[in-house]
């Protein structure tokens, strides 16, 4: 199996990788990483991503809130707290017909993946067989689909496996130690186990975090290690940059730096190589450059559409250009 080079910092610590899966990450090697040189850590994370992934084309995904607002967690970025008052229009569980509309007009804008995000704190058992009637619909469109739903029991991630949904999302968001910064009102642990009951119920895990909520370069590392020591690497991971919304105790946290979110994307590459790493929440606000730079760096999914759940997203067209400009098809 081909070998990267050693890779050393300016305390000459040697890390070497393998072009596959790992599960025994520690701090110091991923630390090393972060520390490269900016062009060779892209250029590692490049050669990983065309070893596994056609570099040319992308993953497309749209996002829908299917309910929306009046959450009871406390996420100190969520808009759709019920703790913050953002000015969000508040929407319970929407009707199967409008949920199908906007899947049939992803599907033919190009999408591939339905996702679909309520605002619970997690699925309770009385709305199991709605969303499973949900799923099925969804699937029959020949979009794959994905939800995001909040905290799963087993017998409820199995459920949701009969029922077709291929995805899953449940983001860990940062490291366990500047977790309880972010949120108080949901554990660590509780995040981990749901990520458990979906994995042994076989059905695909989408998980990542986001960056650029004031957290230190050791907790995107640490977030990193989490996602990829799992038993087995998430098949999707969301890289998200914080999007900031008036109302909720992050608005005026300090920008985070582009080229530290492009080596984020580059790390987890090298990290999960075989995982499809999504460009996700925070495009609005990246010009072109950075976006090439995240998709030479080893991003392959990203979100279309104008909203993700509650938040601006590019437009489809802004998009498209892009992809002409990049010489980028979709999956």
């Amino acid at each position: 199996m081909k070998e990267i080079n050693e890779i050393k910092t300016s305390e000459t610590l040697a890390v070497s990788y393998d072009f596959g899966e790992r599960h025994d990450f520690q701090i110091e090697e991923i630390l090393a990483l972060f520390a490269l040189p900016f062009n060779d850590l892209i250029f590692k994370a490049a050669e990983i991503h065309r070893k596994f992934h056609d570099p040319n084309k992308v993953q497309i995904s749209t996002l829908l809130s299917i309910k929306t607002g009046s959450c009871p967690e406390n996420c100190k970025y969520c808009p759709q707290s019920a703790h913050y008052n953002t000015g969000l229009e508040k929407e319970s569980l929407m009707e199967m017909s409008k949920i199908l509309e906007a899947a049939n007009a992803a599907k033919d804008a190009g999408a591939s993946r339905f996702c679909m995000g309520a605002a619970w704190r997690n699925l309770h058992d009385r709305d199991v067989e709605k969303i499973c009637a949900i799923v099925d619909g969804v699937k029959k469109t020949g979009l794959e689909t994905c939800m995001t739903l909040g905290m799963l029991t087993d017998a409820q991630s199995k459920k949701l496996k009969e029922a077709g949904l291929d995805y899953y999302n449940h983001n860990i968001d940062t490291s366990p130690e500047f977790y309880s910064e972010i949120i108080t009102t949901r554990s660590f642990e509780d995040r981990l186990n749901t990520l458990k009951n979906v994995r042994e119920a076989g059905l695909n895990v989408c998980s990542g975090g986001i960056v650029g909520m004031g957290e230190k370069l050791e907790d995107r590392a640490k977030m990193l290690i989490i996602l990829a020591n799992l038993p087995q690497h998430p098949q999707s991971v969301p890289i998200n940059m914080l999007v900031k919304v008036a109302g909720t105790p992050m608005d005026k946290i300090e920008e985070l730096d582009q080229f530290e979110f492009i080596r984020t994307i580059a790390v987890a590459r090298i990290m999960m190589p075989k995982s499809v790493v999504r460009l996700s929440a925070g495009r609005e606000n990246m010009n072109e450059q950075t976006q090439a730079l995240c998709f030479l760096a080893g991003a392959n999914s990203i979100f279309y559409g104008e909203k993700l759940l509650t938040t601006a997203n590019p437009e489809m067209e802004r998009d498209q250009n892009l992809f002409k400009k990049l010489g980028i098809n979709p999956l």
